[in-house]
């Protein structure tokens, strides 16, 4: 099969060379927006990746590893960029580390330039839902990992390491159905179709089914920072049932406890709280905050074990999935 080179993307978007090196190089100043998109769709149609033949005919290798993140602000990804580099740093590689904004556009052009700098191979915490997005990576014999993230129709012979998210979920929701709560308020973030708080939403409402607990969701995408104090003001309102709010990640945290401080509600006196995080910070919240902790800097060990692996022993065949175990961190709720 021919090499797509730089001039085929030109050719099929009917622009110049200069224009798509433009793009590729994100220098989109005196670019038009649909010119950017009509890139963006040829460039994934006739799976360009730059760099991407020159690395199958290397024999040797670049020591130099690619690690693509949802959310650089996440202090999970801080953690678990961590925990990477503590396993290939002695084995002498470099970790490049670009951060895809939870968008399917950032993430592809991260790996474009990934690839230019003739990676070895990939860490990716995924942006896009669908396997057949990263093909390209299989065809092209280059080794990766996913974390955190579950892709749709991912096979067997490609590593994943996970989070028993639904366990875990369902695990503490049964804890509070059985401390008296009969209201739990979810609070999301949830900006792509495949993050880690979908799987987490699912635990709560297979522990719920046949209960008389309600849980109710509350996304705060594309809501002002008041909207939150509003919903959890009118939900506790409207009923009598105990009530317990669980933020689905570290960060949403310190958007609850805002959102009480305003509220003059306190917590555990009149409301139960409780949290996923990353780092266990909240121990010094008042008496503390109940948790079900993720390991993020242990995930990111098994992802570089794994992916080492990959690349000293391209045929082995290794488990396919790894789920590591939330940890129960008890506070005041239960």
């Amino acid at each position: 099969m021919k090499n797509v080179t730089i001039s085929d993307v030109a050719k099929a978007a009917g622009v110049s060379v200069t224009t798509v090196s433009r793009y590729l190089n994100g220098n989109f100043a005196k670019m038009s927006n649909s010119t950017q998109e009509k890139l963006a769709r040829v460039i994934k149609e006739l799976h360009y990746h730059p760099s991407a033949s020159a690395r199958r005919m290397r024999t040797d290798q670049s020591k130099m590893i690619g690690v693509i993140v949802g959310d650089i602000s996440n202090v999970f990804s801080s953690l678990l960029f961590s925990g990477i580099y503590q396993v290939l740093q002695p084995d002498d590689y470099s970790v490049l580390l670009l951060n895809a904004n939870n968008s399917a556009v950032e993430e592809r052009k991260g790996i474009s330039r990934l690839l230019e700098q003739q990676v070895d191979g990939f860490i990716i915490q995924p942006s896009q839902s669908h396997f057949s997005d990263y093909q390209f990576l299989i065809t092209d014999k280059i080794p990766f990992v996913t974390v955190d993230r579950d892709l749709v129709d991912q096979p067997a012979t490609v590593g994943k390491i996970m989070t028993n998210n639904v366990e875990a979920s369902q695990k503490m929701s049964e804890e509070l159905i059985s401390a008296g709560y009969r209201q739990i308020l979810l609070i999301s973030r949830t900006t792509v179709d495949i993050s880690a708080q979908i799987p987490r939403i699912q635990g709560f409402k297979n522990a719920v089914d046949g209960t008389d607990t309600v849980v109710t969701e509350l996304n705060l995408v594309g809501h002002p920072d008041r909207w939150l104090a509003d919903q959890i003001r009118e939900r506790l309102k409207n009923t009598a049932k105990k009530t317990v709010i669980v933020s689905l990640m570290g960060p949403l945290l310190f958007k609850t406890l805002a959102a009480l401080k305003q509220l003059k509600v306190e917590f555990p006196d009149r409301i139960g709280l409780a949290s996923f995080d990353d780092w266990n910070w909240s121990q010094f919240v008042g008496s503390g905050v109940d948790l079900m902790q993720q390991d993020p800097e242990k995930m990111g060990q098994q992802a570089a074990k794994r992916l080492l692996q990959q690349i000293q022993h391209p045929k082995a065949v290794l488990q396919a999935v790894e789920l590591i175990s939330a940890i129960r961190v008890k506070g005041h709720s239960f």
